[in-house]
């Protein structure tokens, strides 16, 4: 199901929310037509990209090879988890959660900056009407993620829309890098003039626990989602990210309050109430990249394949 997040500037907790602060979820009734499983957000379309492919005979292999080694070279200069901040060749990693990590997943953490990446490829093709960028090489495991899009040196959020049913890497990414930044409701859609002032953010799912009440939780470690009836008994959910709650300022009881107030409960929010909610946590891996980052990204890879076609010249 998709759901949208938002919010960098702090809320004062006086009742009255803007639509524009936090990290929230529509309501269930509001989310778009299903499809494989996910909900559509803003009728955001779903394309295959074509696979790169080099020159024929002996020249294919070796640029493949070649090519391939390149990208393990941008990988490896940014691999080295941690359960904190980390910083990936300069790219800013950060894990909420998930101190033990699988194999698979210290995998896919390395590889994040590329992602990032990816999604700025994505935007920037889609804003200037050509053809999309190649299969990435990051896994294609399935994970539910969030794309967000801030602006600006104080990092004011532009959209972000995301998903809680797993979807393969590759076509989410690819999904809601444009979702976010082109069909977030809340905001007018990016612009042409406004990427180079931006910075996205990927924000991997993963850790999904029922909790056994609504203080069951971790503030920085753990997101929430929470589940309610609002004061005309309509079911609703709201989620906040793991990174929400501190970087507000609040404590565990704001930080419910606001996010029953982000679905829609208008009604006066009592201890009755907060107890009523069902909560899920879980934690997440966040990676976020500049657009100047990703230029210099974007510089390095075209110096390499221009020296690599001087070499098959």
């Amino acid at each position: 199901m998709s759901s949208s997040c938002c919010g960098t500037k702090k809320q004062k907790l006086n009742g009255n929310y803007s639509s524009t602060n936090g990290y929230s979820t529509t309501g269930t009734n509001n989310a778009g037509p299903q499809r494989n499983g996910i909900v559509d957000a803003g009728g955001a379309t779903q394309n295959n990209h074509n696979s790169y492919h080099g020159r024929g005979g002996g020249q294919q292999a070796q640029q493949q090879q070649q090519h391939q080694q390149h990208q393990q070279q941008l990988s490896s200069s940014s691999s080295s988890s941690s359960s904190s901040s980390s910083g990936y060749n300069g790219y800013m990693v950060n894990g909420h959660g998930n101190h033990h990590l699988s194999q698979q997943q210290s995998s896919m953490i390395g590889s994040m900056p590329d992602m990032c990446f990816y999604c700025f490829e994505v935007l920037y093709r889609e804003l200037h009407n050509l053809e999309e960028p190649r299969t990435p090489c990051f896994t294609n495991d399935p994970f539910p993620l969030f794309v967000t899009w801030k602006i600006g040196k104080d990092k004011r959020l532009r959209g972000c829309i995301g998903t809680f049913s797993a979807m393969r890497l590759h076509s989410g990414l690819r999904e809601y890098a444009i979702t976010s930044a082109l069909r977030d409701s809340r905001f007018s859609p990016i612009t042409r003039d406004e990427i180079q002032r931006l910075t996205v953010s990927v924000s991997i799912l993963q850790g999904f626990e029922e909790a056994r009440g609504y203080l069951d939780w971790t503030l920085g470690i753990h997101g929430i989602r929470i589940e309610f009836y609002n004061e005309r008994g309509s079911k609703r959910t709201a989620t906040y990210l793991p990174q929400v709650a501190t970087e507000q300022g609040w404590d565990q009881t704001q930080t419910i309050d606001s996010l029953l107030r982000k679905g829609g409960y208008r009604a006066q929010i009592t201890p009755e109430t907060r107890r009523s909610i069902k909560l899920t946590r879980y934690t997440s891996q966040e990676c976020q990249m500049s657009y100047s980052e990703y230029r210099e990204l974007l510089e390095k890879q075209s110096h390499y394949h221009g020296q690599l076609c001087k070499m098959q010249c």
